[in-house]
């Protein structure tokens, strides 16, 4: 398989569709599909006419099922230090001003659960499987999983996967809410569409103030939060959708928003 095609970039309707392409490797994270998901989600961003990605794993098999281990043999600290300092993967849907959505339709783990992470909508098929594996080979998440995990779920149902390296489904997955969403694996994608299309009816401009801002929350204190959150409400006024979007709701009618 070249390495341009570990990467799928497809536009559909509104939304990018952005597909780890390696089913044979369980689209297991080598050099290529880091680099290859860090352009997609650059091109993505810079395309207006995107509002919306899913990010999703080719077969039914996997997700991400996390980083090609070959890659570790014989790397030194310094190896592995300059690997992860040069513009992490695992943060690019975390920095993308256009919502993220994971479609999650199989083995989603360690660096796979880590970029899943860092998406902002996660919907799973009930064939997925979820878990941080790494203590199992002698060494912690390093993409983001003692971080965003027990911000996302809690610290206790964090360090239970990441102390144990045990694995859950979908369900469980639910129920901490781990993912928002648990579909049937023929409607995971078909679903994820459907919500890429109803944010991608909103104000773009409205959308990326409300990703920075709630984001935000994560990291600031609840007094810094607030007055960025006032900054970027105020800063909406400015723009031809909050023009658009009060007239159509004067005039009883849907909004067609610029996207300025």
């Amino acid at each position: 398989m070249a390495d341009e095609n570990v990467v799928l970039y497809e536009v559909r309707g509104r939304a990018a569709v952005v597909t780890v392409n390696r089913p044979d490797k369980r689209n297991a994270l080598n050099q290529q599909v880091r680099a290859g998901l860090t352009a997609a989600f650059k091109r993505a961003k810079d395309d207006a006419a995107v509002r919306c990605v899913v990010l999703t794993g080719a077969g039914d098999k996997a997700f991400i099922a996390g980083a090609d281990i070959s890659e570790f043999e014989g790397r030194t600290p310094v190896d592995q230090w300059r690997s992860m300092s040069e513009g992490p993967v695992f943060d690019a849907p975390e920095r993308c001003p256009k919502p993220v959505i994971a479609a999650v339709n199989g083995f989603c783990l360690g660096g796979g659960m880590e970029i899943s992470l860092a998406c902002d909508i996660r919907i799973a098929s009930t064939a997925a499987k979820f878990g941080q594996p790494e203590v199992n080979l002698g060494i912690i998440p390093g993409g983001g999983g003692t971080q965003r995990l027990p911000r996302t779920v809690g610290l206790g149902p964090a360090l239970r996967l990441i102390l144990t390296g045990d694995m859950i489904d979908a369900a469980e997955a639910l129920r901490i809410g781990l993912v928002s969403e648990v579909t049937e694996p023929a409607q995971l994608m078909t679903r994820a569409l459907a919500i890429a299309e109803t944010i991608a009816s909103k104000s773009p401009v409205a959308v990326a103030a409300a990703k920075e801002a709630t984001r935000a929350a994560l990291s600031l204190p609840l007094d810094d939060g607030l007055r960025m959150e006032r900054s970027l409400f105020a800063l909406c006024f400015a723009s031809e959708d909050k023009v658009e979007g009060v007239k159509a709701f004067l005039e009883k009618r849907p909004a067609e928003f610029p996207g300025r």
